[in-house]
């Protein structure tokens, strides 16, 4: 009993692969391109899911104990320390201080013109790789949608060569059409949902970036206030 239970799973496994490799045969060259793209943009954007995530994590860290050395340097007029503490601390917020305290002797409005330009190009840093994302969202779907259309074509040339197509001669076209939509569709809202939520996250580090600045520059409003006093 045991045995002929064996053989029976056997029988269905050996159809079930049988099944899977004539689906890929049936979808032909065309269908198997729409594929390979697909997978592709799927690694693709997986790869900038994980990659932009952890690098928008790591640059939105809120270091409180950084920034009340760097408030207690600049205090007490220890513009050295304070440099060397952005130095060791390699985050956006640490390179945007650098760089307002490398203009220390200059007019607030140019340290101020200066932390900005080094903000915009941070925020471009994050922002990075996150557009291809939206491409990969609308890409994908119409890519599916092209193996639909090479799919049908497929069909209705088997259906003009036979005189009387069975279904199984429709198969590979129909085939290709429906695998490729659904492939196309789950690429497509997987980069659409990642990018939203990736964009929604920048959005959550520009304003923390924005509110540790203006600490940043009231500090030294207040230092330089202090200095003309």
């Amino acid at each position: 009993m045991k045995k002929e239970n064996l053989k029976r799973w056997g029988e269905e496994s050996q159809t079930v692969n049988e099944g899977f490799f004539d689906i890929i045969k049936e979808m032909g060259l065309g269908g198997n391109i729409v594929i390979i793209i697909l997978f592709v943009l799927s690694i693709a954007a997986i790869y900038i899911i994980i990659e932009r995530y952890n690098t928008i994590r790591k640059n939105s860290i809120d270091d409180k104990k950084f920034l009340k050395e760097i408030k207690d340097a600049i205090t007490n007029n220890d513009l050295d320390k304070a440099r060397n503490l952005c130095e060791e601390n390699n985050t956006p917020i640490a390179r945007m201080m650098f760089k307002g305290l490398e203009r220390i002797n200059q007019p607030i409005k140019e340290i101020e013109k200066a932390i900005e330009n080094q903000g915009q190009f941070e925020i471009y840093k994050m922002e990075n790789k996150i557009s291809n994302l939206a491409t990969i969202s609308g890409a994908a779907p119409m890519i599916g949608f092209l193996g639909t259309v090479i799919g049908m074509i497929i069909a209705f040339q088997k259906m003009a060569r036979e005189t009387q197509p069975s279904p199984a001669d429709l198969a590979g076209g129909i085939y290709t059409a429906m695998i490729t939509t659904a492939a196309g569709l789950i690429v497509g809202i997987i980069a659409y949902i990642a990018y939203n939520f990736l964009v929604g996250k920048v959005e959550k580090a520009i304003f923390k970036l924005e509110a540790k600045t203006s600490i940043f520059i009231d500090l030294l409003y207040k230092k330089n206030n202090a200095t003309k006093e």
